[in-house]
C-alpha cells in the first residue's frame, strides 16, 4: 500500500515529501552492499579519519548550507548556523572522540559466570546493519539527518539518505562534503524528496530505518517495516509541556517559552505546547499571562500552510466551545496564539501542531502535572522550571524521554545527550552514545575452551542430585543451605564417577 494512501496528507505530515513526478534515483543494491562490507572491515580509525577531514570542511560551508534551506523555512541565516551547523560539527566531533571506545568490542571475564560454563569464554561486538535508510525531516534538514549519517557510517554502515520535503539540496551539500573528505560514493546515496523514493527504498533492500517525522508518517512507514521485519527508530511529534514550579521565576520562564515558540517559526517537534501552571495564586496567573501575551506580540510572524491553518482553526474552536479562552487570532502571517483555561483533555493540549499555540492548563498538586502528562498522547520531552531539587524530583517521574530544567530546547543540542520519545512520540535512539549504538546490532561470540565433552552426554536419573546440589550450591539464601548444596553436589560426582 502506497504511503499516498495511507492517511489525508496534511504539510505537517509530509516528511516523506509529496512530489510525485520526482525522478526516483535508482539504487544499486550490490554496489551498496560490496562497498559497505569493504567499509566495515576498515579499521574504525580510518573511518572516523573521514568524519574527521568531512568537518574541517563542512566548517566552512556555512553560508552555502544556509543559501540552499529550503525557503518555506521561517529561519535567519544566523538561525541556521546556531541550530544546525554547530550542533551537527558538534556532533561529529564527539563521534571522532568517543566512536572507537563506544563500539569497541566487550570481553567478558570470568566474573559472574555460571558454574556450568567454566569452560567458556565470551566476547559481545558491536556490527553494523548494513544498509540504513535514513527518511529526514523537513522542518531540520541537516542537523536531525545529518547526525544519523555520520553515526551510521561511524559503526560501519553504508547510508540512503530520503531528504525531508525541500531538504534535496542541502542533504547533496553534506553528502558532497564527506565525498570530498574521502568517503566512497556508494557508501552514502541521497535520493530525492519524493514518497515514491522512499517506499523504493523501504521494499527494497535496507536493513534498517530511522524515521524523523510525524507520528502519522511513522505509522505509515511502520506498516512497512513490519511486512519485512525491518528494525526502526521512530523520532516522532511532540506536544511538549512547561511545568512551572511556584518556585519558578516568571520572566526566565516567559523567555524561555518565547524562545521556544519562535525558534523556527515554532516548527520544531520540541516546541513549548502546554505550560502547567502548578499551584498558583490568581495574581501570580494574571501576571505570567500578561508576561506572556506581551511578548508574544512582539514575535515576528511565521507562515502558516493552508491545512496547518485549518487545523488550528478547528481546535481552537473546539476549545472555546469547551469553556478556553484565546487571546489572539489566526492570520496569514501569524504570531503566538495563548489559550488559557484549557483542560488536559481538549484536543488542542493532544495535538502535534507545527503552528505557534500555547495552552495553559491549572493544576493544583504534582500528581496532576502526572496526570496531565499522561493524558497527553505524546511524550517526547518536558521542561520543568523551579528550585532545582524540586524539579529534579519531578523530572524523574515524568513519562517523557528527556526533561530539561529552567531551560527548554537548548540542552538537546549537547552531542552527548540521547534523544528519543515515548508513547506517540516514537521510541529508539538518536545522537549520543546510545544513539551510536542504535546504528549495529549486537553479536555475541563463545569459545569453549574445556576438552571435556561431558556436557554432551544425555542426562539421567542419576544427574538430578547433581544439578540439585548445584543449584542450592549457587543459588540459596543462607551459607548454611550453600554449603549443604556443595556437599550434595559432590557426593553426587563421586556416584556418578562409580558408576
Amino acid at each position: 500500500m502506497p504511503f499516498s494512501a495511507l492517511g489525508k496528507e496534511t504539510p505537517h505530515n509530509r516528511t516523506l515529501g509529496v512530489d510525485k513526478a520526482a525522478k526516483i534515483n535508482v539504487l544499486e543494491l550490490s554496489s551498496l552492499r560490496e562497498a559497505q562490507s569493504t567499509w566495515a572491515k576498515l579499521p574504525i580509525k580510518e573511518r572516523l579519519a573521514v568524519l574527521h577531514r568531512a568537518r574541517f570542511a563542512m566548517s566552512r560551508m556555512a553560508h552555502s548550507f544556509s543559501d540552499a534551506m529550503p525557503s518555506n523555512l521561517c529561519r535567519t541565516s544566523a538561525d541556521t548556523r546556531v541550530a544546525e551547523v554547530l550542533p551537527l560539527l558538534a556532533a561529529c566531533s564527539f563521534l571522532e572522540q568517543r566512536a572507537e571506545k563506544i563500539l569497541r568490542v566487550r570481553r567478558l571475564g570470568r566474573r559472574g559466570l555460571p558454574f556450568l560454563l567454566t569452560g567458556v569464554i565470551s566476547e559481545v561486538q558491536r556490527v553494523p546493519y548494513g544498509v540504513v535508510l535514513i527518511l529526514g525531516p523537513a522542518n531540520y534538514p541537516l542537523f536531525l539527518p545529518g547526525v544519523q549519517v555520520l553515526q551510521a557510517l561511524a559503526a560501519g554502515n553504508a547510508v540512503v539518505l530520503k531528504p525531508g520535503r525541500g531538504g534535496g539540496s542541502v542533504a547533496k551539500l553534506f553528502a558532497e562534503a564527506l565525498y570530498a573528505a574521502g568517503l566512497p560514493r556508494a557508501l552514502l546515496q541521497v535520493t530525492d524528496d519524493s514518497i515514491e523514493a522512499a517506499e523504493e527504498a523501504l521494499r527494497s533492500f535496507v536493513d534498517k530505518v530511522i524515521f524523523t517525522g510525524s507520528a502519522l508518517n511513522a505509522r505509515k512507514v511502520l506498516r512497512v517495516c513490519a511486512e519485512k521485519i525491518i528494525p526502526c527508530v521512530v523520532e516522532a511529534s511532540g506536544c511538549d509541556a512547561v511545568v512551572v514550579m511556584p518556585s519558578a521565576d516568571l520572566k526566565h520562564v516567559v523567555k524561555a517559552i518565547t524562545f521556544g515558540m519562535r525558534l523556527n517559526g515554532s516548527a520544531t517537534c520540541m516546541a513549548p505546547r502546554r505550560v502547567l501552571l502548578l499551584d498558583a495564586s490568581e495574581d501570580r496567573k494574571r501576571t505570567l499571562i500578561g508576561m506572556l501575551s506581551t511578548a508574544f506580540d512582539q514575535c515576528d510572524p511565521t507562515r502558516l500552510s493552508e491545512a496547518t491553518r485549518a487545523n488550528l482553526c478547528e481546535l481552537l474552536e473546539e476549545a472555546k466551545l469547551l469553556g478556553a479562552r484565546v487571546h489572539g487570532s489566526i492570520n496569514a502571517e501569524q504570531r503566538p496564539i495563548l489559550v488559557t483555561d484549557v483542560r488536559p483533555e481538549m484536543g488542542l493540549a493532544q495535538a502535534d501542531l507545527f503552528a505557534p499555540v500555547l495552552s495553559v492548563i491549572d493544576v493544583s498538586k504534582e500528581t496532576e502535572v502526572i496526570a496531565a502528562q499522561e493524558t497527553c498522547p505524546f511524550a517526547l520531552t518536558a521542561s520543568v522550571f523551579g528550585d532545582e531539587k524540586d524539579a529534579r524530583r519531578l523530572a524523574s517521574v515524568l513519562n517523557v524521554g528527556n526533561v530539561q530544567i529552567n531551560d527548554v530546547i537548548i540542552g538537546t543540542a549537547d552531542p552527548r545527550v540521547p534523544f528519543g520519545g515515548r508513547k506517540e512520540s516514537g521510541y529508539g535512539t538518536t545522537r549520543g552514545t546510545e544513539g551510536l549504538l542504535e546504528m549495529t546490532v549486537a553479536k555475541a561470540i563463545t569459545v569453549q575452551r574445556s576438552k571435556s565433552l561431558r556436557h554432551f552426554d544425555a542426562t539421567r536419573e542419576q544427574h538430578k542430585e547433581l544439578f540439585d546440589g548445584i543449584i542450592l550450591a549457587s543459588h540459596s539464601q543462607t551459607i548454611r543451605e550453600r554449603w549443604q548444596g556443595l556437599v550434595t553436589a559432590i557426593r553426587a560426582v563421586v556416584r556418578l564417577r562409580q558408576k
